[in-house]
């Protein structure tokens, strides 16, 4: 699988057996609900936008707010981690539509994005952005 130049992309090099993608997934997020419980883990999502569905349902999910590519591990912050898990060899693994162009408009909005081939790999990506975290951050007003 070939990745655009400006995306940032964690891959280990490994060829061969690998579980499939949705594993990889499910692995991920139970370590770091396990591991940051409090934080990470309470606010990280996946967006539910995989599998067939009927014309009707595609509309109904899109008028609610469904985005076609989107990332597979979303965690809001300053910046937003947007992580694109594929499957650990990335030559079984490719995009599917609108996946490269969701990246690219979160990185264009501040984002910090990434794909990451495997599990490990996206955890290295997240440590990435945790260490973004430990910069200054921006204060908010509060509402009145």
């Amino acid at each position: 699988m070939k990745t655009p130049d400006w995306l940032p992309t964690y891959d280990s090099g490994y060829r061969g057996r690998c579980p499939k993608e949705s594993v990889e997934q499910a692995t991920f997020f139970n370590r770091l609900r396990k591991e940051y419980p409090d934080s990470w883990g309470a606010i990280a999502t996946h967006i539910k936008n995989e599998g067939k569905r009927h014309r009707y349902q595609i509309d109904k999910d899109r008028a609610q707010g469904l985005t076609k590519g989107a990332s597979d591990i979303i965690i809001p912050g300053c910046p937003s981690f947007v992580c694109e898990l594929k499957r650990r060899d990335r030559t079984v693994s490719k995009w599917q539509d609108g996946q490269q162009e969701y990246l690219k408009a979160a990185m264009d909005c501040g984002s910090f994005t990434c794909v990451a081939f495997g599990v490990d790999q996206a955890w290295l990506a997240l440590h990435d952005f945790i260490d973004c975290q430990s910069k200054p951050t921006i204060t908010f007003p509060s509402a009145s």
